[in-house]
């Protein structure tokens, strides 16, 4: 499996997280969950191409049978969160069905084989195996038409392309062969218990208490995912919600605006401040003014810790196949920048008598991108071995 090309996509409302294998060697992205259309009119040219990063820049026009106005040109990602017109996700939204998902997903695929041929002008790039996620609400009901939507072949055109000669735009060609579809939540345990390099389970003690039931509360921008681990495999009837980050970052944005006169361009902006540590929790409305927006931030990822672990109280009582559970384990992004608020509200759950002891395992808000490389390479080695089987019988 070491010749072909691996490419797992975490769809999330907040990020897009990708890790991408090419001959074995590992790449890592990640971009910010926003589109805006370009207008040429509008473009702000910079006063010399060094004087820009091209992931910063990335104006994309995608030909594709799975977006449906295959006319217009979008800034994708950190471009796009620093527009006026910038389009963020809403809540259930349904990722299979949106543009934006495939604008996102196509154009993070392009990049990444944009790198790989930096001399050229015209890329055909062949990723044998795809994995990404969908919600646990969304899983059922829409893997197959995500799988229908992404297969085949797919053109991204980057246009205002820094460093290249006029008219300053690159062609790739997306060749996607085969797709897998992983659940968010079961994909983190997939990394948790295996390895990403022989597949093989890497941790038999958290196996074990599968025995007797586990549950991964995945805490994301728009949703928070349960998924019930028996036996080493999912319960389905374990659903997500609609809650998660992105309501608490927007109440964030919004009183800083209103108190402080400072405006973030997007919620990307925010959430980095926050994951670089409470030291960096302030602005500067005003040259040589520093305001510290701890005050702002606290009571809300306070609030967003007392419903997360509300949710995972209603989901441990209220599901019949994982009662007794002997561990809660948190996942993603979100429930890692309120891990300190997330272990205090639980303290209050011990004094009640119900309490909710979380595993907060290393890169838990990478782990559903993990697992889904893993799934990717699971899924092609299966294909290999059916293949193998069939010349051999034959």
């Amino acid at each position: 499996m070491e010749k072909q090309n691996f490419l797992a996509v975490d769809i999330g409302n907040s990020w897009y997280k990708a890790l991408a294998s090419d001959n074995g060697i590992l790449s890592e992205y990640q971009l910010p969950n926003a589109i805006a259309l370009f207008d040429e009119e509008f473009y702000e040219k910079p006063y010399d191409d060094e004087d820009i990063m091209l992931e910063e820049n990335l104006i994309v026009e995608v030909k594709s049978p799975a977006v449906i106005d295959k006319r217009e040109i979008f800034y994708i990602g950190k471009g796009a969160a620093r527009q006026r017109d910038v389009s963020l996700t809403a809540f259930n939204n349904q990722k299979a069905d949106e543009d934006r998902t495939y604008l996102l997903l196509f154009g993070m695929a392009a990049y990444h084989a944009l790198l790989q041929s930096p001399e050229e002008t015209e890329i055909h790039y062949t990723i044998d195996q795809l994995a990404v996620s969908l919600p646990t609400t969304q899983y059922k009901e829409r893997k197959t038409r995500l799988k229908d939507k992404l297969a085949g072949t797919h053109t991204v055109i980057f246009h205002k392309v820094p460093g290249v000669l006029e008219p300053k735009e690159l062609e790739v060609k997306l060749e996607i062969k085969d797709i897998i579809v992983g659940a968010e939540g079961a994909c983190a345990y997939l990394a948790l218990t295996r390895d990403h390099e022989t597949l093989e389970v890497k941790n038999e003690e958290l196996v074990k208490e599968s025995i007797k039931g586990i549950i991964i509360g995945d805490l994301g921008g728009d949703s928070v995912d349960f998924v019930g681990i028996k036996n080493n495999r999912p319960v389905a009837s374990v659903e997500g919600e609609p809650f998660g980050i992105n309501q608490f970052i927007d109440n964030i944005i919004q009183r800083v605006s209103k108190k402080e006169m400072f405006r973030f361009d997007s919620r990307a902006e925010l959430e980095e401040k926050l994951a670089a540590g409470q030291s960096e929790w302030y602005v500067e409305p005003f040259a040589g003014v520093r305001k510290d927006i701890s005050k702002y931030i606290i009571p809300q990822l306070k609030s967003m810790a007392i419903k997360y672990l509300e949710h995972f109280d209603r989901v441990r009582s209220s599901t019949t196949e994982i009662k007794g559970a002997v561990r809660y384990i948190a996942v993603g992004g979100a429930a890692k920048l309120a891990r300190k608020q997330i272990q205090e509200a639980a303290v209050r759950w011990n004094e009640r008598g119900r309490p909710i002891e979380l595993m907060f395992p290393q890169d838990m808000e990478k782990l559903n991108v993990q697992g889904l490389m893993i799934l990717a390479k699971m899924n092609q080695l299966k294909i290999v071995q059916e293949n193998h089987a069939i010349s051999t019988e034959g």
